[in-house]
């Protein structure tokens, strides 16, 4: 593969060299092994069409709707495809929630003092409370047993008795659109019992029935799953304010212990550097011939972690997204990898082999094949697992500075973090006025949610993403960048104030107002529900215009996974143009493509747009964007 085929960023197209001349297996070779023909994009076209099904023992069956060819049980191309969809969609809404029980397992016992975290949000905690209904007053333990024990409960309401957490959370306008296509939901449990039941063979196989049960657990999980998650770890380790971060692989220092808490969930991460920020953590370390000790920030842990909490020495910088993660294996200066809930490799074991790191799951849901130590997460005993990684990182220092050699001086970059709702309305005077005025005067046309993954369907890791970016600021289009994507940004330096030199002239000026960048940093994939709360705010500071009216957008450049799609059907059913690549596998399903990329509009007001070049895509929602602008009036 040529470097640009490979990744976006210097550091990785560095790193696949050291990889390959280790003869290591590698994410780049086994996607390029996977084409037909020499082609690393081709695949089996029913499975690229979403028109393979093995369900059940009569299959696997393919579809064509051009020729009425269904499964042996009668389905459709159409409610093939849309079943696989959904079935996708409930893997991404289970793994988004087992997120949020963990949050709230670790808000209850960190109330009742059994952690070693606080609740460093008071403030936060009264007035997400009060926004559910709950009385606010006495102590911060007492309100935060109140929270946990009503969002339980919530999350329990069988399907068929509607979400007071939707209901109090959403947009008035957009619970009464529910509420009319039958698709407001009941707890998060009950929603996904009902969307996997559909799917069994032989129950429904009607595409637009399954596509809006896709919408409603969206709408659930949105609601229930990723506000309620990302709101309690505000609470918890506070609420993200702008700050720099190191980033780039750079940050990986070979002289000293580096431990890496790698996933989606930050209880860990954030319990080791409360440990390595003290003297006694790096006197251990130094002990051993280290320099210090450092905790490193991976992925989307790391993501979580560093909108949060600001750099020091102990802890040190964020290497990027999940692509990178074998190149972050290979730099050699890795001595513990602490794998939770999300985005751990099941290649790593032969990394951990052959580079001398720890590789410590953390967490029920991970497993590796030959690795059997684990660590499962326990928020009442999170500070003793702390200190047993930090000390087995600590352990490995001298085996691996003999047994390996280190890739020395990679790149190491700064980025802009940790952007909200609260530090967005800080920045802007405690209004949201100037960015509505910015708006209204054209100087910011539109805003889009960058909520995307990194792939490597048709473009090495980030291009599309970074390119698709830097088109939409061109256009003074503002970008909030969300999941792995964020990471891309972060990395590829467009989350710092000095690209504004990328942005159109009035975006330039306005990020110069205000000090900040054209892409605001604004977390994890997790915070998609943290941006329809913003996107409320909007529509109710304008007097109530319904979302689907709003100059905005959704734009996901380089899906990758079962959240992703989950993620892209909640924004249809918020009304929001949404913008995916690569193009999904439904394209075997011409009534679905049409329901999806046309219909749809007339149902939520949301649209899918699907587009490989990056030049096209913008024109499509930039298009859309004036659109809206033209109709508001302004």
């Amino acid at each position: 593969m040529d470097k640009e085929r490979i990744s976006y960023h210097e550091s990785v197209q560095n790193m696949y060299e050291r990889i390959k001349k280790d003869s290591m297996t590698n994410v780049w070779d086994r996607y390029e092994a996977q084409g037909l023909g020499g082609d690393p994009d081709k695949r089996c076209m029913f499975c690229m069409g979403g028109v393979r099904c093995d369900l059940c023992s009569n299959g696997p069956c393919r579809s064509d709707a051009a020729k009425d060819k269904r499964g042996v049980c009668g389905i459709t191309a159409d409610g093939m495809a849309m079943r696989m969809m959904l079935l996708r969609n409930v893997m991404g809404a289970s793994t988004y929630h087992y997120h949020t029980d963990q949050t709230i397992r670790t808000l209850r016992e960190t109330a009742k003092g059994n952690t070693p975290y606080s609740i460093k949000e008071p403030d936060k905690l009264r007035i997400f409370a009060g926004r559910l209904g709950l009385e606010t007053s006495g102590s911060d333990s007492e309100v935060a047993l109140r929270l946990c024990e009503f969002v339980e409960k919530e999350f329990n309401r069988p399907s068929y008795e509607p979400s007071l957490i939707v209901e109090l959370l959403a947009p008035p306008e957009r619970n009464e659109k529910w509420r009319s296509l039958d698709i407001f939901p009941g707890g998060i449990y009950g929603e996904m019992m009902l969307s996997t039941s559909s799917c069994l063979t032989n129950v429904d196989g009607y595409y637009v029935s399954l596509a809006l049960k896709a919408m409603r657990l969206g709408v659930a999980m949105a609601y229930q799953s990723q506000i309620v998650n990302e709101y309690c770890q505000d609470i918890l380790f506070g609420i993200p304010r702008p700050h720099t971060m190191r980033v780039d692989l750079g940050v990986l220092d070979p002289e000293y212990v580096n431990v890496l808490p790698n996933g989606h969930e930050p209880f860990l991460g954030f319990a080791m550097v409360q440990l390595a920020r003290k003297p006694y953590w790096q006197e251990k370390a130094k002990a051993e011939g280290a320099k210090g000790l450092r905790v490193i920030a991976s992925i989307e842990t790391g993501q979580e972690m560093i909108q949060r909490w600001e750099e020091d020495n102990a802890f040190y910088g964020l290497t990027g997204n999940w692509i990178s993660q074998e190149a972050v294996f290979a730099s050699g200066c890795v001595d513990l990898f602490a794998a939770d809930m999300n985005c751990s490799l099941p290649v790593a074991p032969l990394y951990a082999e052959k580079y001398n790191f720890k590789l410590m799951p953390v967490s029920e849901l991970v497993a590796f094949e030959g690795i059997e130590a684990r660590l499962n997460y326990n928020p009442v005993e999170a500070e003793k697992q702390a200190s047993q990684l930090l000390e087995m990182a600590i352990e490995n220092f001298k085996k691996r500075k003999i047994l390996v050699e280190p890739v020395r001086k990679l790149p190491m970059k700064e980025a802009m973090v940790g952007f909200s709702n609260e530090s967005i309305l800080a920045a802007l005077g405690g209004s949201l006025d100037p960015l509505l005025d910015a708006i209204k005067s054209g100087a910011i046309k539109g805003v889009v949610g960058m909520v995307s993954c990194t792939t490597l369907r048709d473009y090495g890791q980030d291009v599309h993403s970074v390119a698709v970016v830097k088109e939409l600021i061109k256009r003074n289009i503002l970008v909030l960048s969300l999941g792995c994507g964020n990471g891309a940004m972060q990395v590829a330096g467009l989350c710092i104030p000095e690209a504004r030199k990328f942005a159109g002239d009035s975006l330039k000026a306005v990020c110069e107002t205000l000090g900040v960048p054209p892409v605001l940093s604004y977390g994890t994939c997790t915070d998609t529900g943290r941006l329809a709360d913003l996107l409320g705010a909007i529509s109710g500071a304008l007097g109530g215009v319904p979302v689907p009216d709003l100059p905005v957008a959704a734009a996901a450049p380089e899906y990758m996974e079962q959240k992703a799609t989950i993620d892209a059907i909640f924004a249809l059913a918020l009304g929001l143009y949404t913008y995916v690549n690569p193009v999904p596998t439904v394209t075997g399903a011409p009534n679905l493509v049409k329901l999806l990329t046309e219909d749809c509009r007339e149902v939520t007001g949301g649209l899918m747009n699907v587009e490989k070049d990056a030049v096209k895509a913008v024109d499509g929602i930039e298009q859309h964007i004036m659109e809206k602008r033209k109709n508001l009036g302004i």
